[in-house]
């Protein structure tokens, strides 16, 4: 329910924004143990009141920045693809691999105690984005499959982010039989 209302109340979006805005400020100074949520709460000129209607700590607060700017990705990805269902599934794991090129560039010291959080999100968003259409296609056990493909598309992408050996297109283009495969099996 919140984030119906965080999509449409304008008020609530400028909030967010406001703390996300503050907390990345602070990262550029400061380890994320060294960040309080009375810091952040300063910096955005809000009060810890304010930031605890919206977060339940400095850990949801950044599960929500991850999760919002991942999903961001896959909506500009998934703009105007009116394609195939392998098309969709391209865009995604292109998606995947923007999102973690764009954390990988970012403090290369901040970036690995953020690591779990990142790929645990990552592979939330890919499963939920993936339930959608298995549903929409009455798949059989469309839990197991977005699982274990967005799974398999995370830990991939995160692998391609390591060592960049090939270009985003061919990393779609060696994965997608695969997750393509697992997706209709048992149809």
């Amino acid at each position: 329910m919140m984030e119906e209302t965080c999509k449409t109340d304008p008020r609530i979006r400028r909030t967010r924004q406001l703390l996300f805005q503050a907390f990345r400020d602070l990262l550029a100074e400061k380890t994320f143990d060294q960040i309080s949520v009375q810091d952040v709460a300063e910096r955005s000129t809000l009060n810890r009141a304010t930031f605890y209607d919206h977060f339940t700590d400095k850990f949801a607060l950044l599960e929500a920045m991850i999760g919002e700017r991942f999903s961001t990705l896959i909506e500009a990805r998934m703009a105007g693809n009116i394609g195939t269902c392998e098309a969709g599934l391209r865009q995604l794991i292109l998606a995947a691999c923007d999102f973690l090129a764009e954390i990988s560039s970012g403090c290369q010291k901040h970036q690995r105690q953020f690591e779990p959080i990142v790929e645990s999100r990552v592979k939330a968003i890919i499963c939920e984005s993936l339930m959608e259409g298995l549903r929409s296609h009455k798949a059989k056990s469309p839990e197991l499959k977005a699982t274990m493909v967005s799974w398999a598309i995370t830990g991939a992408a995160l692998q391609w982010s390591r060592e960049r050996k090939k270009s985003p297109d061919e990393l779609a283009d060696a994965i997608l039989p695969t997750v393509h495969t697992a997706l209709k099996a048992g149809e």
